[in-house]
Order: C-alpha cells, then structure tokens, then sequence
C-alpha cells in the first residue's frame, strides 16, 4: 500500500517545527503507522492528502485507490495522510512538497484556498485539487462532472417519489455540491415542473449522528427520496433512509449493497482512474494549470450503478435513454441566470 503518514502523527510534529526531518525519523520507526516509503521509481513521487478515512467505501477510498493504481501502473513511490481537518490542510500540502513530491493531490473543494496559498511557494511541484476549482501555472483541478450524473438521478427519483418532494444532503456547500444539487433539481423538473427540492449541509463529511439527523429531519418533513453525498457518513444516510422506508441514492461508489431496501443506483465515480490519468500526464510532463472535466462521455470514469429491484424497466431505461442524449449533446447545460443568480440550464437540442 501507499505510504501513510497518520493523522496523529500528522498533528504531533506538526503542532513542534514539522521539519522534514523528524516526519523522516517518524517513517523509520514507527511500523504500525506504515510511513516509510514502499516502492516505485524514485524519479516520480506522488502523495494524496484525505479530508477522511481510506477505509469509508466512498469518497476518500476512491481517492486512496488512485494512488495505489498509481504506483501500480506508472512505478510511482507513493503516499497519503488521512484525516486532515481545514486548519491543518496547507502543513500537509507544504510537508509533501518538502519532501520532494513531484506530484501532491488534495482530494476535496475544500482544499482549494490551501492550494492556493501553498503552490507558489513550490514551483516544482504540481498541486491537483479533486472537485476543486482553482487554476494556475502549477495547479490543475480534477472535476467530475457531478450535475450530469444528479440529472439521471433527478429523473429516477421524480419518477419514484409519492411525495412529490427529493433532498439532497452533502457535507459542505462549495461549487461542487451546488452543482449536484442544481443537476438533482433539473432532472427532478424535467419530469414534475412542481416537485419540491430540498437540501442540508451537515458541515461534516464524516459525523454519522449528523448524517443520521439530517436524513430524519428531511424525512419528517415529507421527503422521501434521499441524494447524499457524504465520506463515511454516507451509510448511516443509506441505512436511516431504509429504516425509514424512503429511497435514496449512493454516491462516489456503487453503494446498492450498503442498503439494498433503500438504494435506487449510484452516480458511480471512479475518481481513482480519473486520479491516474492525471498522474500520468505529470509525469509525462503534460499536466496543465487548467480545469480538466469528466463526464458521461467516459463511461469508466462516471456512470450509473447497479439499480434497486424496485426501479422498474421503464424507469432505468428513461434514465439510460437521457443518459446517451446528454453523451450525443442532445442534452447540454449551459451558464445561465436564474433568480438573479448564476447557474446552470438544460438546453436540448437536435444534433
């Protein structure tokens, strides 16, 4: 596996000097946090830092498993540090860049003001923000195009409601989330003009009582069909929704098997191939200071998965069918202003 450097150990030397030096001592004598280096080229070096835990089965496992295809298919030496809270993101993007990372990924939108402020001070090193939104001559950011997948949902979940009202929750509101959200809302409309849509932010990926208290909150106001996009929260949204009796929909990973009563599909992203792909442009020295964006188009990267016994045929196939006329553009979103606001519409066409 990659190299680990624990939170704990993370904040230990970070709270003294965080000197390469002692994080070096640390690597060498310390087994059960498995922090020395392990394998690969020493010409290519790529590190990966996590807002949570590599073992939540979403969001930050995507990101660990990118690294790990990494060292596996380009020889990387490789490694990762988990659990990094806000106030400590830009040590750790500073500390691998100390250390020689040729490439230091920061999975999450969160960390973009982190990037900021670190990358000029490392013009050697290029900085990679997962659903982040910044650009630079050393910068890139890595976006999925989260709306085009919450638009297939919109339409399943329009059409399984018996409410007539869908919810999203999601841990933070940042560009990202309030493009899922926008995508949720115009795959909704398009098929009830008056379905309702609400929304909540825990304000924390990981806290399970939270997830769990938004998702019974949104349910006793009438919602019955759940959108999360959380880290290892994610399942206690999945479980309560089935508790409850209500439909939800996985996210990141194919999360049917988490609660198979409760799950419709998932918009299935595979962030640890769209991670390689990007490393394999650093080290081929191609890797742009721009914002690259995968959608549909690349059905490995992100696609819909494995659907609940309770979607009917005509629904998945409503929703396979939308999916192909958004890969043709017979199906587009485009900038637009709504209420005043800066968002994004559903512009259909005929090519």
């Amino acid at each position: 596996m990659a190299a680990n450097l624990s939170r704990r150990k993370f904040l230990l030397y970070g709270s003294a000097s965080f000197s390469t030096g002692a994080l070096l001592i640390a690597c060498n004598q310390s087994q059960t946090t498995k922090q020395s280096a392990i394998g690969g080229s020493e010409g290519f070096k790529v590190a990966i830092a996590l807002p949570g835990l590599i073992t939540d089965k979403a969001w930050n496992q995507s990101g660990y498993e990118g690294v790990e295809l990494i060292k596996q298919k380009l020889g990387a030496q490789t490694s990762y540090v988990e659990q990094i809270a806000q106030a400590d993101q830009t040590e750790a993007l500073s500390d691998f860049a100390r250390r020689g990372y040729n490439l230091v990924i920061a999975h999450g939108g969160q960390f973009d003001a982190a990037i900021q402020q670190v990358a000029p001070q490392f013009p050697n090193t290029f900085f990679v923000g997962v659903n982040g939104a910044v650009s630079g001559p050393n910068i890139a950011a890595l976006r999925i195009d989260h709306l085009q997948a919450s638009y297939l949902c919109g339409i399943i979940g329009a059409l399984m409601t018996k409410s007539n009202h869908l919810a999203y929750i999601a841990g933070q509101k940042f560009e990202a989330t309030q493009q899922e959200l926008r995508g949720l809302e115009l795959g909704a409309k398009s098929v009830k003009p008056d379905i309702k849509i609400s929304s909540t932010f825990t304000g924390d990926w990981n806290d399970i009582t939270k997830a769990k208290e938004a998702t019974l909150a949104l349910t006793s106001t009438g919602a019955d069909v759940i959108y999360q996009w959380l880290d290892n929260a994610s399942p206690a949204v999945l479980q309560t929704a089935s508790d409850k009796g209500v439909y939800a929909f996985g996210n990141t990973k194919d999360q049917l098997e988490v609660a198979p009563k409760a799950v419709l599909t998932s918009a299935v992203k595979r962030l640890d191939l769209a991670i390689a792909y990007l490393a394999e442009l650093a080290k081929k020295n191609q890797l742009k200071g721009q914002i690259y964006t995968i959608g549909l188009e690349k059905p490995d990267i992100l696609n819909l998965g494995k659907f609940g016994t309770m979607v009917s045929e005509k629904i998945k196939q409503k929703a396979l069918n939308t999916k192909q006329e958004i890969v043709t553009k017979k199906i587009t979103f485009e900038d637009c202003k709504e209420g005043g606001q800066e968002t994004r519409c559903v512009k259909k066409g005929t090519t």
